[in-house]
């Protein structure tokens, strides 16, 4: 074969397809040849290469000059000059003195808790840390006299002084120690009524008073752990005889259910007073009954009507139905701002009759009579004395 055939020949070798202008590497195959890579190499253009940047390098930052640090420290320091404005997260900027923040954070303080901030600061974390480590008492009872004078009565005060505008009269018939049992009348559908005749102890004779409950306060689980740690307890002629003979301050309310479950076209008219077992728990220990009335009560939410199926249903004595509930809904549940009066009357002395007579049931008849008639005609003058309900 001539020459010119076999260099022709040469020239004429085909690139593989999908091995990227590579010849196979296997048996047989041949070596292209400098045209062929030149062909190649015409037909796919060589990617650009990127410039490169010049990296620099970090510069030391300049130390400042003393002026300059001078300059620095008399503007953090010097609280008389301008400062800048706070961000908008509230934290302090750098051109704002620590020294500024703090007064301001104290004064915010004594604004709110008054200029014994820190004591009742330091007296509240106290508090919490007495809480937590159980270091506290409570009585036979499950009373928490802490507990109940901190949050309970600091939670009513507001309530009683600000809504109710309480009034409250004839404190001088509480004695100053010793047991005594308070007997009041009951309304309100509510027994709201309880509640403010304990701060109104609690504040105006300094002393705590332990109501008697129903069966009803303590079946139900919250209430029940809130009741006995605010000083209550079952109203039974046990318990009342244990706590009066203990020198304590007793209240019961002998209408019951039906004081504060009645219409209010039966508004301040006592209902019966049960079967006078106060009265011979009182005669029993020979402490005096004070009356206590209570004008107020009934209008901060006007029972007009019953769902006496729903009641049974639900296991209680009555659902109310008022001109605000149930139709506006938990908003219907708060009570009217009427005017409360709270008259203490003349003690009853029951040290004058022997312990024998506890059982006389003509005696704790008249007894009981007394003490009703007394509440049911102070009801009448304070009623008269009030005015209007809600003035």
């Amino acid at each position: 074969m001539p020459d010119e055939a076999r260099s022709s020949q040469e020239d004429a070798v085909v690139i593989p397809i999908g091995t990227g202008g590579r010849p196979g590497r296997g048996t047989g195959s041949a070596r292209p040849s400098s045209a062929a890579r030149n062909l190649s190499a015409a037909r796919k253009p060589a990617p650009t290469p990127a410039p490169k940047r010049p990296r620099k390098k970090p510069s030391k930052p300049a130390e400042p000059s003393p002026a300059a640090r001078a300059r620095v420290d008399e503007s953090t320091t010097e609280t008389s000059g301008p400062a800048a404005a706070p961000t908008s997260t509230g934290a302090p900027t750098a051109g704002i003195p620590v020294g500024d923040w703090l007064a301001a954070l104290q004064g915010a303080a004594e604004e709110i808790f008054g200029d014994d901030w820190e004591r009742r600061a330091a007296e509240l974390m106290a508090f919490a840390r007495r809480r937590l480590e159980g270091d506290y008492e409570v009585d036979d009872y499950g009373f928490d006299r802490e507990l109940t004078e901190r949050f309970f009565m600091a939670a009513l005060r507001p309530i009683a002084e600000k809504w109710f505008r309480l009034e409250v009269r004839g404190l001088e018939n509480i004695p100053a120690e010793g047991g005594a049992l308070v007997v009041s009348n009951h309304s309100g559908t509510i027994p709201l009524d309880g509640l403010m005749t304990m701060l109104a102890v609690h504040d105006h004779a300094h002393r705590f008073l332990r109501p008697l409950g129903a069966d009803l306060v303590f079946q139900m689980p919250v209430v029940s752990s809130l009741a006995r740690k605010g000083g209550a307890t079952l109203a039974c002629v046990e318990d009342a005889e244990r706590l009066l003979s203990g020198g304590e301050l007793v209240g019961v309310w002998p209408e019951g259910f039906k004081g504060i479950g009645k219409p209010f076209s039966e508004r301040y008219k006592l209902q019966r007073f049960g079967r006078g077992g106060f009265v011979s728990a009182a005669l029993r220990t020979g402490v005096p009954i004070i009356p206590l009335s209570v004008v107020g009560a009934e209008e901060i939410y006007p029972l007009v009507g019953n769902m006496p199926s729903l009641a049974r249903l639900l296991g209680v004595p009555y659902i109310p139905i008022t001109p605000f509930f149930p139709w506006l809904g938990p908003l219907g549940m708060v009570p009217l701002p009427s005017k409360w009066i709270l008259e203490f009357g003349e003690p009853i002395r029951t040290d004058a009759y022997d312990a024998g007579e506890a059982e006389d049931p003509m005696l704790i008849f008249n007894v009981t009579d007394q003490v009703r008639e007394t509440i049911q005609h102070t009801l009448f003058d304070l009623l008269r004395d009030r005015g209007g309900v809600f003035s």
